[in-house]
């Protein structure tokens, strides 16, 4: 970029060509079978995410490692066992000592980034998970959040199954002031509503395939969400983690500019 502005500034192309070139510059070309968008943190505010299924490990590995070398860092989501492997095998044999490799087996996402590499913070979100079966898809949106910047104060197994046990973690959640509240819940997929009666920020209901019966796989939960009648609930698809995590990145980022204005 920097020797692309160079030749602007000097005269030697137009602005036309500079600004084709810059857009160029933005999409790298991973061997034969990838493109990775660099700067789509800069058009919104949300990084590439690379999803692991239907591509090798080799394939994922090639990408990520682009990626982190051009940003800092690279993220996987629904990564297997032998995509970390891949991956800490090719740090050591490139000798690329100076990034590391944190496996997420509950979130199944990968994060390889630079040592020292700090994500910068930007406000705070909420997350919580109705129960110990929905971690997972928790673990996934909060992975996502973070990388995104976000701070998350996160409570899980809180179920309306046992309601009481939801009060002490909103009231921690709303005196901390978040941008939004993440709700993951599976089975009849109650809770996010329950939460939406409750605060004044956005809530994102993710249904989880937790289930079974007619309904089951994340149906009901599903349905149940879309049915809410409290104002203010946004639903993702099943097992969402990623966009969940993603949207509340995106009202943070809304609170932040907001906030600058005043």
């Amino acid at each position: 970029m920097e020797e692309i502005l160079r030749r602007f500034g000097d005269g030697k192309i137009s602005i036309e060509a500079a600004c084709k070139e810059l857009k160029l510059e933005s999409i790298r070309k991973v061997k034969d079978f990838a493109r990775i968008d660099v700067n789509r943190p800069h058009r919104t505010g949300i990084p590439e995410i690379i999803f692991a299924e239907g591509k090798s490990s080799d394939e994922v590995a090639d990408i990520a490692m682009a990626h982190a070398t051009a940003k800092g860092f690279a993220l996987i989501s629904r990564a297997r066992k032998k995509d970390a492997e891949e991956l800490k095998k090719r740090v050591g044999e490139e000798k690329k000592e100076d990034f590391e490799v944190d496996h997420n087996e509950v979130a199944r996402t990968i994060l390889v980034k630079r040592r020292g590499y700090e994500f910068p913070k930007q406000g705070k979100i909420g997350l919580l998970a109705a129960g110990t079966a929905d971690i997972p898809v928790a673990e996934e949106a909060r992975v996502v959040a973070e990388v995104c910047g976000c701070e998350v104060i996160r409570t899980y197994d809180v179920g309306i199954a046992g309601i009481h046990r939801l009060a002490a973690p909103i009231e921690e959640i709303v005196n901390a002031d978040v941008a939004a509240i993440i709700v993951v819940a599976g089975m009849e997929g109650a809770l996010p509503s329950v939460v939406a009666s409750l605060v004044d920020v956005p809530v994102i209901g993710v249904p989880t395939s937790v289930g079974y019966g007619l309904g089951g796989k994340g149906v009901a939960a599903l349905l149940s969400m879309l049915q809410c009648c409290s104002p203010g609930l946004a639903v993702v698809n099943i097992d969402n983690g990623v966009g969940a995590g993603a949207f509340a990145a995106k009202c943070v980022i809304v609170a932040q500019n907001r906030k600058k204005e005043e």
